[in-house]
Order: C-alpha cells, then sequence, then structure tokens
C-alpha cells in the first residue's frame, strides 16, 4: 500500500459535518492509508452518518472530553475497532466549545465557570485525550495534532475562546516536552477561519474573518477546509520526525502580515 499514512492508524475528534476540517483530515488520512476510527460528542447519530460519506466509513465511538468514564475507556474502544496489541500512530484533536456568554464581546464579564469550560473543553482535553490514548500510542511512538486559532493577537469577538487556545498552544508545547522520550511528538495546526458548525456558534464571526479578504497574501477561501487538512496529515506523516512543539500557520500568510 503506498500514500503519506500507509499502514498507519489514526484516531479523528470533532467530525460534525462534512464541511469540517477534521472531516477533511479523515477523507485525507484514508486517501493517504490510513485505517481511520472517529469520535463524536452528543449527536452520535450525525457522526455516524457522515461517517459513511468517507471513502471507507469509519468507526465512531462516544467521547465528552469532560466526563472521566469515557476518556478511562476510550483506549480499549479504540483496541477493539483497530485489534488489541497494534497501537495508535496519531491522534487528531479538534475539539472546542466556549459558552454563548464567553464570546461576542463579553470579556469583562463572563463568569469563571464558563471561563472554565472553554478552557476544559478546548484545551485541557488536549493532555487528558493524549493521556487517555497514551496506552496505544506509545506502542510505537506518534503524532498528535491539534488544531489552533492564533492566539497572537485579541480577535474581534473571540474573547475568551482565545484564552483557550493560548492555553491550547502552551499545552501542547509541554506535552511535546514531557512525552518526547516516549517519541511521542505533539504539534498544531493554526488554520484561517473555515465556514464550518463550529464557526457558526461564534458572534460576529463574519467580522473576524473579513481579515482574512484582505490580508492573506495568498489568498484564503473560507469555504475550502482542505489546505489546513493537509497540514495536519502532513504532520500526522513520517515526514516530521522531529518536529515537535510546533505550531504551523496554515492561513494564508495572515499571522505574519503586520499592521
Amino acid at each position: 500500500m503506498s500514500g503519506l499514512l500507509a499502514g498507519k492508524r489514526i484516531l479523528v475528534t470533532g467530525v460534525l459535518t462534512d464541511s469540517s476540517i477534521a472531516f477533511h483530515v479523515a477523507r485525507l488520512a484514508q486517501e493517504e492509508g490510513a485505517e481511520v476510527v472517529l469520535t463524536g460528542f452528543g449527536r452520535l447519530t450525525l457522526v455516524q452518518r457522515i461517517a459513511r460519506r468517507l471513502p471507507k466509513e469509519a468507526p465512531v465511538i462516544e467521547l465528552d472530553v469532560q466526563n472521566k468514564e469515557h476518556l478511562d475507556t476510550l483506549a480499549d474502544k479504540v483496541a477493539e475497532h483497530l485489534g488489541e496489541g497494534v497501537g495508535l500512530d496519531g491522534v487528531v484533536h479538534s475539539i472546542g466549545f466556549a459558552p454563548q456568554d464567553a464570546l461576542g464581546g463579553n470579556f469583562l464579564n463572563t463568569e469563571w465557570e464558563s471561563v472554565a469550560t472553554a478552557v476544559e473543553v478546548s484545551a485541557y482535553s488536549l493532555k487528558s485525550l493524549t493521556m487517555a490514548l497514551l496506552p496505544l500510542l506509545e506502542q510505537r511512538g506518534g503524532s498528535v495534532v491539534g488544531m489552533d486559532f492564533d492566539a497572537q493577537v485579541a480577535w474581534p469577538k473571540y474573547d475568551w475562546m482565545g484564552v483557550a487556545k493560548a492555553a491550547l498552544e502552551s499545552t501542547s508545547r509541554y506535552l511535546a516536552r514531557d512525552l518526547g522520550h516516549r517519541n511521542i511528538r505533539c504539534n498544531l495546526v493554526s488554520a484561517g477561519p473555515i465556514k464550518s458548525m463550529a464557526a457558526k456558534s461564534i458572534p460576529g464571526f463574519e467580522e473576524l474573518a473579513d481579515v482574512w479578504n484582505t490580508r492573506a497574501p495568498i489568498g484564503w477561501d473560507l469555504t475550502d477546509p482542505e489546505p489546513a487538512a493537509r497540514g495536519v496529515v502532513a504532520l500526522l506523516s513520517d515526514w516530521f520526525p522531529k518536529t515537535t512543539g510546533e505550531i504551523v500557520h496554515v492561513d494564508g500568510g495572515v499571522h505574519m502580515m503586520g499592521a
């Protein structure tokens, strides 16, 4: 079998619709030779329906990253689909959530409970997901790739989700530090905005996304998740064997443009 991910086994979280970056990561991973397992939260029947749109239907495991039982049993459930003793080569963390009062220009009034939810689901879950799957990842070494949105600046209406993404970036670096000796890499892809289901939940998304219409030196298509998905697949592959703790920007170049 040929392909960038030939023979690899990859877990992909965050597939909700076929417009999501995670869906296109799963599709490209399969096209490049990987065996893929998905996780879903809440609307499992929807995720299962979307999974049938992949080149090969992928199994779906229920995962709420705030549910300790789900995390404690995740490795065993993944092994049921992949086979005992074969391990896992890659994990894609495409999980993020902030309550509505933590977004939309309400930064100064958001209560800690909502902030805590945003940070736990969007940042701490990178650690909890990775540790839940560590028994499978450390069998052969592996690659953990998370989905980021540039946290170097304060974006319009993004508010505490921006803070959570900054925490995600730091979490990735510490995971890279502490898991490197087990041959596990941890990197992020900082993608430009995509008109996905997640984007619709961000008040003022159009205002935020408009930056890309004027400031991306090589252009940016809000309806095309594939460039970001390709970045993720590349980091899952063996072509970045000594890259860890890195943030790869797939955003048309907006991150490096001055004011």
